[in-house]
């Protein structure tokens, strides 16, 4: 396996260094150590000093994530399976784990962070958190636009923004965002909250690039009409499985197609003037104590077992050569909205500062 190669490489040079301290050249003694110190020199018949043993490599790697949990989880054991290091690991929502990186600051922990936005991910690296890794292991087969530039943003998975209903209270369901401020959805629509949610942010940010200033009519028309902000994305859609409400507005696809899968009466639609498809971001931090082992766990995100987890968990595959699950919509059928991630990134902090004020009137 690759970590065990990795170790092996790195004990021959050592191996063969002690060797060489304790051979005899011409049958004479074995060499001294050197008298850096001033005093005098050790007896003949001392024993040499064995040589000064290099730093050994950690055998673990932390990672904190905003999941979703049954992915990270698989991959941690794929990983661990595939590496034989230990993965400690972090899970919460996109806000969560940055508020435990902030608050680690002075003293880094995490190695990987894998976040569910990727503004998220490009403020991170402009903030200088993070490390570039052009080296790592197809790479060069994500999707474009799925990788920065300076390979600090691997994009391994991503999912899609829609509209999830309950197929059991809706029997035509919305075709575009616009149609839930009719008033046949007041209040029986949920939103996620995108100071909670990476990708609801996305979603915001994206639609309000491309259609500006005026973009924000409609979430103060979404508004007067009773929509609700309920938390992060799990949540946001909890109340709609269960029938007390309707729809969720920027419902993340995974999870709605995992939720049909499990026999839940959902269903999720895509817009018919776009969405935004969110890369989820993993990247290795600029102070990562385990360095070699994150540029491992990297390679394995992007590796053929890693993708098929990730289709088999309903998100879409960083790989375009690597197909999402049959029964769910591919990259290529999902209309997009305008968007740039430059703007969404440089404009989100004001973003979630004016939609909590509209919907905390």
């Amino acid at each position: 396996m690759k970590s065990k190669a990795l170790l092996r490489g790195k004990m021959i040079p050592l191996f063969i260094t002690a060797m060489l301290a304790l051979s005899a050249c011409g049958g004479q003694a074995p060499a001294q150590p050197s008298n850096q110190g001033g005093s005098e020199p050790a007896p003949a018949q001392s024993p040499a000093a064995p040589p000064q043993e290099s730093k050994k490599p950690s055998g673990k790697v932390v990672v904190y994530t905003a999941g979703p949990a049954g992915l990270a989880d698989k991959i941690l054991e794929g990983f661990q399976a595939e590496t034989g290091l230990t993965v400690e690991q972090f899970q919460g929502t996109t806000g969560k784990v940055l508020a435990r990186l902030e608050a680690e600051k002075s003293n880094p922990v995490a190695d990987i962070v894998v976040l569910a936005s990727w503004p998220s991910g490009m403020s991170m690296k402009q903030e200088g958190w993070t490390q570039a890794y052009p080296e790592a292991v197809h790479a060069d087969r994500l999707y474009d636009g799925w990788v920065d530039e300076d390979h600090h943003l691997f994009g391994y998975s991503a999912s899609a923004l829609g509209i999830t209903y309950n197929t059991k209270l809706v029997d035509d369901a919305p075709a575009d965002w616009s149609d839930l401020a009719d008033a046949k959805w007041s209040g029986v629509v949920n939103i996620p909250d995108p100071s909670l949610s990476g990708s609801a942010l996305d979603f915001v940010s994206g639609y309000l690039n491309q259609y500006g200033e005026s973009g924000w009519s409609l979430f103060e028309m979404l508004r007067q009409n009773e929509v609700t902000m309920a938390g992060a994305n799990q949540e946001a859609l909890d109340p709609v499985v269960t029938g007390a409400k309707s729809v969720v507005m920027a419902g993340v696809d995974y999870m709605a197609y995992s939720a049909r899968a499990k026999g839940e009466p959902v269903d999720i639609v895509y817009p018919a003037s776009g969405t935004v498809i969110n890369p989820r971001p993993a990247m290795i931090l600029k102070d990562a104590p385990n360095l070699d082992n994150a540029k491992l766990f990297i390679d394995y995100l992007l590796s053929d077992e890693a993708q098929s987890l990730v289709a088999d968990a309903y998100l879409l595959p960083g790989r375009s050569d690597m197909l999402a699950k049959e029964d769910r919509t591919q990259v290529q059928e999902i209309k997009l909205l305008q968007y740039d991630w430059n703007w969404m990134s440089e404009n989100g902090d004001d973003i979630i500062t004016q939609f909590l004020s509209v919907f905390k009137q």
